[in-house]
């Protein structure tokens, strides 16, 4: 059975101290209280694409090109002891926007430079892939939690 698809957009842009990522305090959903990107999950007839447009407008008011996405890759999260948490995200970065991130009913968004962003309060996985991919890198990954549904059991790539 295929994996319900989600995007995830990273903003990225050059600050007074160099480059900074738009992430945001989860505020609803199963990663509440987690740091995470911008995303949406994708609807009916929806692109990563289309889905990832829209996710930014929505969640954090942030308008963007899709021909301004570069897709970094995929990573898929796999939760045995609670499926419905499994997911396949297609990861973009993007450092052409317009607007001001502001809090939507989801998402408490900030900018973080680079040397700062708090992997801590971040999925497990995700301190194994975002680095490279906010380098210019990609990422082909999946990843399986434990019962805790916070550990990593399991890396593929």
């Amino acid at each position: 059975m295929p994996l319900p698809e989600v995007c995830v957009v990273f903003v990225m842009r050059t600050g007074a101290d160099g480059l900074e990522v738009l992430l945001g305090d989860r505020l609803t959903g199963a990663g509440r209280g987690r740091i995470v990107g911008a995303g949406s999950a994708l609807q009916r007839g929806e692109t990563a694409r289309d889905a990832a447009v829209r996710g930014l407008l929505e969640e954090v008011g942030v308008g963007v090109a899709a021909s301004d996405l570069r897709e970094a890759g995929v990573v898929e999260r796999h939760f045995p002891t609670r499926r419905t948490l499994s997911e396949h995200a297609t990861v973009f970065v993007c450092r052409r926007f317009t607007g001001v991130p502001a809090a939507s009913a989801t998402l408490a968004p900030r900018w973080f430079p680079l040397g700062e962003i708090p992997y801590g309060r971040m999925r497990a996985d995700t301190v194994r892939w975002l680095p490279g991919v906010l380098r210019g890198g990609s990422v082909d990954a999946r990843f399986t939690f434990g019962a805790d549904l916070s550990t990593v059991v399991l890396e593929a790539s």
